[in-house]
């Protein structure tokens, strides 16, 4: 972790430019890998679920989180490289929680095939996205702004999970 924080806080200019963006779409990267690991949306459950005729097709979600995590990745670097160290530390933390609840999700959702667990890492996640955007607006408000399609996203999928929910009782 030490190194991480040098990297950020010392050595040339030119260092100090790409390497928020470097580590933040490294932890970003790790965060997909993580997620996308836990989820089998061809499995016998999942297709097994009723789910409402406004879920858009499977093909959606990567076309979506693709530029998405893009997003996070060049917002998070944003702020990171422009925050002064305390803020720095604290940004970085924030990000993190957020990067694991993102792929925590999955873990709960499909990996536990548990919609209502899903509905809770959701809404923890909602509110994690909350607080992020908070913090990044401190900083910088053009990251905080990149921040807003990700956190609407969860937002629509928190509504789809919760009826998703609902429908398999």
């Amino acid at each position: 972790m030490r190194h991480i924080h040098a990297l950020l806080d010392g050595g040339s200019p030119m260092r100090r430019s790409w390497a928020p963006y470097a580590l933040t779409a490294a932890a970003v990267t790790a965060c997909a890998v993580a997620g996308a690991k836990a989820v089998d949306a061809d499995s016998a459950w999942y297709r097994g679920l009723d789910k409402p005729p406004w879920q858009p097709p499977p093909w959606t979600f990567g076309a979506v989180w693709t530029p998405l995590y893009a997003s996070i990745a060049w917002s998070g670097g944003r702020a990171l490289g422009r925050a002064r160290a305390g803020e720095r530390r604290v940004l970085a933390g924030s990000l993190g929680v957020n990067l694991a609840l993102n792929a925590a999700w999955n873990w709960a959702f499909f990996a536990r095939r548990s919609p209502w667990g899903g509905v809770l890492g959701t809404l923890v996640l909602d509110m994690s996205n909350a607080e992020l955007i908070r913090r990044t607006r401190r900083i910088d408000t053009t990251a905080a702004k990149g921040l807003l399609p990700y956190a609407g996203w969860c937002l629509f999928a928190t509504a789809l999970n919760v009826s998703i929910a609902r429908r398999n009782r």
